[in-house]
């Protein structure tokens, strides 16, 4: 059963996907083979989740995971209640990103946060840096190191961002500040972070256990 978006007017959502072997993480299937793959887009998602619930702690927020494969119920089993879950839809990723704007704000949010699941460094602190900056600005980005971004909030829908643009290419991050100077913006950048794609990107995962068994 889905949950309407209630009282909180900051409003989180999660990019991810269902962690099905073969389906997910393709690009690391080389080195970590479809179940290895699906294992860690599994362990990366309920990393930023914890993430996400400390944030609650904190602040008053509600938490969307707009999501790709499987259906809302093997989600809920996954991620568990308290959270809404949405399928992300059709069309590119720009697409569906400007899809659950809309939504959002549609439903009363005034600021709105979208995040991936593939960024290790993403903590609730930076969370709520982007959440307290939107009260000053209206873009607040976080800068991936492969030249795309991890985090985008705004505090209301502007399409414009997110169109004509070449998803997954080193260019996404500049693309969007391009055209949010060409419209005025006020702009606030985030720590650059560093996202787990390819085989490459592995020991940045693996770092962030390190340091998570130190503790």
């Amino acid at each position: 059963m889905q949950k309407s978006l209630t009282s909180p007017k900051q409003h989180l959502i999660i990019f991810t996907r269902y962690p099905e072997p073969g389906k997910t993480k393709t690009r690391l299937i080389p080195a970590l083979g479809s179940v290895g793959a699906a294992n860690l887009q599994r362990q990366m998602s309920e990393h930023t989740i914890f993430q996400v619930k400390e944030l609650q702690k904190a602040t008053a927020l509600s938490v969307e995971v707009r999501f790709v494969g499987g259906d809302s119920q093997l989600m809920q089993d996954w991620l568990g209640l308290g959270l809404i879950y949405q399928s992300q839809g059709g069309g590119d990723l720009g697409q569906r990103m400007v899809r659950s704007l809309l939504d959002a704000f549609q439903s009363s949010a005034e600021q709105v946060v979208i995040i991936g699941s593939d960024c290790p460094g993403l903590s609730w602190q930076i969370l709520a840096t982007a959440f307290e900056q939107l009260h000053v600005f209206d873009l607040v980005l976080g800068p991936a190191i492969d030249g795309g971004y991890y985090l985008i909030g705004l505090r209301k829908p502007i399409s414009e961002l997110f169109a004509n643009i070449e998803w997954g290419t080193a260019q996404v991050f500049q693309t969007t500040v391009d055209i949010a100077l060409k419209l005025n913006l006020s702009l606030m950048y985030l720590p650059p972070l560093a996202d787990v794609d390819r085989p490459e990107d592995l020991p940045i995962w693996d770092q962030m256990l390190e340091r998570e068994m130190e503790k």
